[in-house]
């Protein structure tokens, strides 16, 4: 352990980096590296995870009915510069004073050094300055909402809207794209060709219906030990009675026991590779939307959006029940009762069940957007309560007795005596996210139990992959973690497993050497094609970046390997999870239903050091004797965002021989005056200086494609004509339509950290703007530091927050079932003789 000399030596003043002046004319005490490194005092590692750094609690242990839930019912945590700017102000109970943006600045001067270089430790300087108002991009004011909801409502900024790390580029409402752009004077989008996006997203559809056709074959009454057991078993039967038109039973929650469902898997049906994606609204529908939209004073823009999101007669099912606005992206509550209420008058009130089911419906969205499949009755219950919902239990039996949504009874343990019921919570989820989740463990005890045993691994179980051959050599689904380093391990499998004969395919979620893309795989546009029952033509699938899987993604992907496979599925347990619904990887993790490969291959130098001490909750300091960490203090944003365009244009490049290009800059959120918004502006003016010819682009830009949620794809501008984007992402033409280019581009030299999860860069720059506090966790931290492989500059401006959310910043819980599902599984397996 270094100490820290005194600020005032020649050693302290001297740059890390660079003993020469400063780029732009500064002197060495301007320079963009000072040796002062001081973001405060390591904080005790206490409440750490397990060695992993995983977040393997069970969900139903680690959620109360009012718990992380309430997170994902924050009501109206959009921005005012969205898709809905305009639409009719609220009506009824939730009109109210916004919610003001929250902004938390670092204070306090550093103490102990993180890092350690031979140029010398000085403290850094004391207080960080916070702008006024400078948050997380909350992109204005809250939107109204009751008392009550804002004293519950959790204190984290909104992450879709708000400006925070949501997983993928801005929508085009983030980005200031005006409703609608890109569409013809009448409306209508032009006719695109079929994209590698489009593709992937039909076959999930085409996967997913057929998932729901399996599950309508087995349809018929719920007995105890079938898929549904208890009161989830009654509440569904009294979906399927109400559906075939008979009266379902008065009462709904009742207390019968629960019991395991059994898996009934059933061989997929042949389907093709990718399906064409829907048809766009016909120019008619959108025309009679855009009246509707007019009579309710919302704006005529969102015509073409709502026509695609209602479908076929859209304008008559606004005309019928003016809450369907809802299912639009970025309407939120307060304007569709506004445009309820222009349209029916006096009519439109908050008791109408109609406004009672869209909300539910709308609630169970927003959750899916902060990761839940599922949310617990009592917590819908409350946010309807709060959203002027006269009998908001009435409205969730209304909506179970028209199948809208479903609803399971999941135990939380045994019970406290044997005479007594074990202790329950109700879930209520919406049908895509449940059918999911249950073909998601159907599949993978499938694989348990399906496998074919080759010849010989012997042969192949030396190495530092050995223990990961062996556990494949013997069981059909193998779980595997680690770090950055032990991704050698399953490519090391991967190459002995072709050397036994066997077809072996590597998948990750970012391109990747030797390995296909998960979304390439399943569109079919790149791995082994598929085989005529519709299954992946091979016998090994490893999945690399397994956290960044969601639960509809993860199903189509297991219900895709053939019967006789083997599968693992590997990631570090310590990165931002996946940016749809669900926690596979967790869950699985949790569930302890396969076999677990823990790696021994641990990251080296001096990041790997620091990286995996943050993994389980220590913020060390370590040694650097090459730079390979430093630490760059500054007092607020204006002088985060000057230091990070002279480490990437100047210093970085000066110092280590890294070229800029291969600079990632990775900060919390896209808004803020230190955001990548912020950021990317200045960086492209000293980089690739241009007027923005095309929608804000230059050939030359470094961009991100995003062609759709949680896929961040690294990318150059090439040239643009008006077929839209041309851009070149690592050696692949890409063409981005006019009509796209808002929503699925953005400048890419600074980038969130769910968008930079699964690459690596020679060198980054981690920017940590005082008003970033709040945003940061353990897991944000542990992935942007981890995404460097020479060397990591921290422009540090949160002073104390960053040992705090190293700490104690533990990963947001989700509500899923697929931990519940997994167990019940493997526990019927063990009843049978």
């Amino acid at each position: 352990m270094s100490t820290a000399p005194d600020p005032a030596s020649p050693a302290a003043a001297e740059d890390p980096h660079e003993a020469a002046e400063g780029p732009e004319g500064q002197d060495t005490g301007d320079s963009p590296h000072t040796a002062a490194t001081g973001p405060g005092n390591p904080a005790p590692a206490g409440g750490r995870d397990a060695a992993e750094g995983t977040d393997e609690a069970d969900a139903a242990d680690a959620e109360q009915a009012d718990g992380p839930e309430a997170d994902a019912l924050e009501a109206d945590a959009g921005g005012g510069d969205g898709p809905d700017a305009g639409l009719p102000g609220p009506a009824g109970p939730e009109a109210g004073p916004a919610g003001a943006d929250r902004a938390e600045g670092g204070g306090g001067p550093g103490a102990e050094p993180l890092v350690s270089g031979r140029g010398g430790v000085g403290e850094s300087p004391a207080g960080t300055g916070t702008d006024p108002g400078a948050g997380q991009d909350t992109a204005g004011a809250e939107p109204a909402r009751p008392e009550a909801e804002q004293d519950e409502a959790a204190a984290e900024p909104a992450e879709a809207e708000a400006g925070q790390d949501s997983g993928g580029a801005e929508t085009g409402a983030e980005a200031g794209a005006e409703p609608g752009a890109g569409q013809g004077a009448d409306g209508a989008e032009p006719a695109a060709p079929v994209s590698e996006a489009q593709a992937e997203l039909a076959a999930q559809k085409v996967e997913r219906e057929r998932i729901a056709r399996r599950k309508a074959e087995r349809e018929g009454p719920v007995d105890a030990g079938a898929k549904l057991s208890g009161r989830a078993a009654d509440l569904l039967a009294a979906v399927r009675a109400v559906e075939s038109g008979a009266k379902p039973p008065a009462t709904y929650f009742d207390d019968a026991p629960a019991t395991p469902r059994k898996a009934a898997p059933a061989p997929p049906q042949p389907r093709p590779a990718a399906a064409p994606p829907a048809p766009a609204p016909a120019v008619a529908d959108i025309g009679a939307v855009r009246a509707v939209l007019a009579r309710g004073g919302a704006p005529e823009a969102l015509a073409g959006q709502t026509a695609a999101a209602l479908g076929e007669g859209a304008a008559e099912q606004l005309t019928e029940d003016p809450w369907r606005l809802l299912a639009v992206p970025g309407v939120r509550p307060t304007q569709a009762d506004g445009f309820a209420q222009a349209l029916l008058g006096p009519a439109a009130g908050p008791a109408d069940e109609r406004r009672g089911a869209a909300l539910l419906g709308w609630l169970l969205d927003q959750a899916a957007a902060k990761g839940h499949t599922a949310l617990e009755a009592p917590v819908l219950e409350k946010a309807l309560a709060q959203y002027g919902v006269p009998a908001p239990a009435e409205t969730l039996e209304a909506a179970i007795g028209d199948g809208a949504v479903l609803v399971f009874h999941e135990p939380l343990g045994p019970p406290a005596a044997e005479d007594e019921e074990p202790p329950v919570r109700l879930l209520v989820g919406l049908e895509a996210h449940a059918l999911a989740e249950e073909a998601l463990a159907d599949g993978l005890a499938r694989l348990a139990g399906t496998f074919a045993a080759p010849a010989d691994w012997s042969a192949a179980a030396d190495g530092p992959a050995a223990e990961l051959v062996r556990a494949v050599a013997a069981h059909g689904l193998v779980v595997h973690t680690g770090g950055e380093a032990a991704r050698a391990e399953p490519a090391a499998l991967s190459a002995a497993a072709r050397r036994l004969g066997l077809r072996a395919v590597l998948a990750a979620h970012a391109p990747a050497p030797g390995a296909v893309t998960v979304a390439g795989l399943l569109a079919g546009t790149e791995g082994p094609g598929r085989d005529a029952d519709g299954r992946f033509d091979l016998d090994l699938l490893i999945v690399l970046d397994a956290p960044q899987l969601d639960v509809e993604r993860a199903a189509a992907l297991v219900e895709s390997v053939p019967d006789g496979a083997r599968l693992v599925l590997s990631g570090d347990p310590g990165v931002l999870g996946s940016a749809g619904p669900g926690r596979v990887f967790a869950d699985v993790l949790a569930a302890r239903a396969f076999p677990q490969v823990v790696s021994r291959t641990p990251d080296p130098g001096p990041i790997g050091e620091l990286v995996s001490g943050i993994g389980v909750g220590e913020l060390n300091r370590v040694d650097a004797p090459g730079k390979e960490v430093v630490i760059v203090p500054v007092r607020d944003a204006g002088e985060a965002v000057h230091r990070t365009v002279q480490l990437v244009a100047e210093s970085v490049p000066r110092a280590f021989g890294i070229p800029a290009e291969e600079v990632q800059v990775i900060t919390p959120g896209h808004g803020g005056p230190a955001g990548t918004r912020a950021l990317n502006a200045a960086l492209k003016e000293r980089l690739n200086p241009g007027p923005g010819r095309f929608a804000g682009f230059d050939p030359g830009d470094r961009v991100v494609h995003v062609p759709s949620p949680g896929r961040a794809l690294p990318a150059r501008v090439v040239s643009a004509d008006a077929q839209g984007l041309h851009l070149d992402a690592g050696g692949a033409r890409v063409v981005v339509p006019q009509d796209r280019v808002e929503a699925q581009v953005r400048h890419g030299w600074a980038v969130t950290a769910h968008q930079a999860v699964g690459s690596r860069w020679p060198a980054v720059v981690a920017v940590l703007p005082g008003d970033a506090a709040q945003a940061l966790s353990r897991d944000w931290v542990y992935t942007a530091f981890g995404r460097a492989e020479r060397h990591l500059s921290v422009v540090h401006g949160v002073e104390e927050a960053l040992p705090h959310a190293v700490a104690q910043g533990l990963p947001k819980p989700r509500t899923t079932r697929l931990t519940g599902l997994l167990r019940a599984l493997a526990a019927a397996q063990e009843e049978q003789p």
